[in-house]
């Protein structure tokens, strides 16, 4: 038996239907022809007309991981969950975090040192069991990406004690159910500037059975006060910074060419069911082209000296506006395929760089696809890569079409200036590995819904277009 049609694709196969089929070739830099199908619908199904601005609270400044005794205090913590990881556990960090702890007459906390870098369906099933034993009233965690997110899935599995992980878990992957409940407060300090999770109510993991990255997204996760410590990421090596620095660059870059909210389907019936991640709009572009030109221009600079502390400070302050941006607007096709890349690489080729991801690689080539859709905003992008003003005859001389080729090569010169290796062959994979991370990403519909050139179009999969930026991006 056929498998069950997804929601999403059941709404984009209406929308083909009510829709004249008109082609319209637009040459990208790719020589991609991309099909659009020009809608005179009849009783269509309707597009978002609404957003809406969700995120943490946060606190900036050096030295303010040691108010957060002081914030569960206030809170009427009345016992509280630590997260961090075996590395963090030994740093100063976590180490400030517990004396302000400590400070704090009545006021019990354990502490969970046992989070793995890039978190599993088991990693995260054993953290949950941790946190149910106990029932925490409110949560901190002391750490990157990975710890935050482990958090914020021990906290709603605390609520939900009868639930299963992938009850929430993003569909088609999972059953995607809504969050109805509120959760227990949840403080978090991020050590590393790059994933921006302290913002959002987002948490990511790998479905390590099916050799991809999947996660949960609803703002019910999102933590009530992110403590943004300048003097946390000091102890980072500079591997570190870049590899999280990249991840800024991702963020911002996608939010920001993200479909607009206006054009996302269906309508929610339900404001409960409006996503987090809603297209880009007005409010995350602001953020997401700020963390854009501040990572084009400090990430180069912290990978030059890891001393800079003006660098450093404003690297951390990029990675929280930026998850700003994206915890609203949503990314698209970076994080769409980097989810099997970086699930595949664990049994392919376990390619392992200093500082870098194997999903990098990519970049150029996903935004020489998408910046057809919208020329002005890759124009703006370009600018940033270039150091220039969008008004500069540099810049308003390019035609629409020819966009995507030089901004394609902005970004390639930038990651080169970071030591990132060219294409997806540098970092082990082949020709014969493209189908299995089409299909590894397919089902990312969350992120590819929001993609340009694929999310808009209706009855649009991705498969050939997938195909055809992973060909590309093998070597370039």
């Amino acid at each position: 038996m056929a498998p069950a049609a997804t929601r999403s694709a059941i709404f984009r196969l209406i929308n083909a239907a009510q829709s004249n089929s008109a082609s319209t070739h637009i040459h990208g830099p790719l020589g991609l022809q991309q099909l659009r199908k020009l809608a005179t619908p009849v009783n269509a199904v309707e597009k978002e007309y609404a957003f809406e601005v969700a995120a943490s609270n946060l606190r900036f400044g050096e030295g303010v991981t040691r108010e957060v005794g002081m914030d569960l205090k206030n809170m009427k913590a009345r016992k509280i969950g630590v997260f961090t990881d075996p590395v963090v556990a030994r740093l100063k960090p976590l180490q400030t975090a517990i004396e302000s702890l400590q400070s704090q007459k009545d006021l019990p906390f354990e502490v969970f040192d046992e989070v793995v870098a890039e978190p599993t369906e088991e990693s995260w099933r054993r953290a949950i069991s941790w946190a149910r034993e106990r029932d925490f009233s409110h949560f901190l965690a002391v750490g990157g990406g990975s710890v935050i997110d482990t958090a914020k899935t021990a906290n709603l599995f605390t609520v939900y004690k009868d639930a299963d992980l992938m009850d929430f878990v993003n569909a088609p992957i999972g059953k995607g159910l809504p969050i109805e409940r509120s959760l227990r407060p949840l403080i978090a300090v991020p050590t590393t500037a790059g994933t921006g999770s302290e913002t959002t109510g987002t948490a990511i993991f790998d479905v390590t059975s099916r050799a991809f990255k999947t996660g949960i997204a609803n703002r019910a996760l999102k933590p009530v006060l992110g403590i943004v410590d300048t003097a946390n990421t000091e102890s980072c090596p500079i591997e570190v910074h870049i590899s999280a620095g990249l991840d800024v660059l991702f963020h911002s870059l996608e939010s920001y060419t993200a479909i607009p909210y206006s054009e996302r389907t269906p309508r929610p019936a339900n404001p409960i069911l409006r996503p987090a991640y809603q297209g880009s709009n007005p409010v995350a572009d602001i953020f997401s082209l700020w963390a854009l030109k501040t990572t084009v221009k400090y990430l180069p600079r912290v990978a030059n000296d890891v001393a800079d502390r003006e660098a450093r400070s404003q690297m951390l302050l990029a990675a929280s506006f930026a998850g700003i941006g994206f915890g609203n607007a949503g990314v698209h096709l970076c994080h769409g395929m980097s989810y099997p890349i970086s699930g595949l690489n664990k049994q392919g080729p376990k390619y392992k760089h200093p500082g870098y991801q194997v999903n990098h690689p990519i970049i150029p080539h996903v935004f020489q696809f998408t910046a057809p859709s919208s020329p002005d905003r890759h124009r703006e992008a370009l600018a940033v890569f270039n150091n220039t003003t969008v008004t500069d005859p540099s810049i308003t001389s390019i035609p629409d079409s020819e966009i995507g080729a030089h901004l394609y090569e902005s970004i390639a010169r930038f990651l080169d200036g970071l030591g990132v290796p060219r294409g997806l062959k540098a970092v082990g994979y082949t020709k014969e590995d493209v189908p299995m991370l089409v299909d590894g990403t397919i089902p990312q519909r969350r992120v590819l819904d929001l993609a340009p050139n694929i999310g808009d179009v209706a009855g649009e999969d991705g498969r050939e277009h997938l195909t055809r930026i992973l060909e590309a991006s093998l070597e370039y």
